[in-house]
This record gives C-alpha cells, structure tokens and sequence, in this order.
C-alpha cells in the first residue's frame, strides 16, 4: 500500500467516524482501516491527519465537515493524478 492510499483510507475513516457520531481514536481508526495502531501512530502524516480530526469533532462545525471532505477529495485527486502520470510513463516506455 503507497502512503498516498494510506492517507485517503485515513481520511475516509475519520470522516465516516465523524458522519456515524462516533469518537474519532486511533482504535476506531486501526479497527476501521485494518492498519495497526503503532502504523498510525509513528507515520507523522498520519499521526497528524487523525489528530487533526479529533481536533475538529471537538470544534465540529458545517464548515469543519466541508473543509475535511474536501480534504479527504484532495487526496483522492492527488492519488489518482499519480497513477495516471505512472500509467502515461508505462504508456511512453512501451511505445519505444
């Protein structure tokens, strides 16, 4: 799994969390993700992507909602602008 995709099931996690009205922990995310929780914890980007939204539960607002699934689009955006550049440089060396 490349970090890219550890972020968005990161992501997703917390916000399906959230949405279901349920503590956002690094349990419920390790149960929810399938990734350990020491995984989670000493990764800084992920560390901080949980923290982030227990932050958030803690001031939840409409617009703290908007702001992380826009977030959460973003790195499926970035993710998927990978692959394609990865599936263009395939496409490249195989027309050689």
């Amino acid at each position: 799994m490349n970090p890219h995709d550890r972020i968005n099931i990161i992501e997703r996690a917390c916000t399906d969390l959230s949405r279901n009205g349920q503590p956002i922990t690094f349990v419920a995310i390790a149960a929810a993700t399938g990734l350990s929780r020491s995984t989670i914890y000493r990764n800084t980007t992920l560390r901080g992507i949980v923290e982030e939204h227990k932050h958030a539960e803690a001031t939840d607002t409409p617009m703290t909602a908007i702001s992380d699934e826009i977030a959460t689009l973003r790195a499926a955006v970035t993710t998927l602008a990978e692959r394609v550049r990865s599936h263009e440089d395939q496409l490249r060396r195989l027309r050689r």
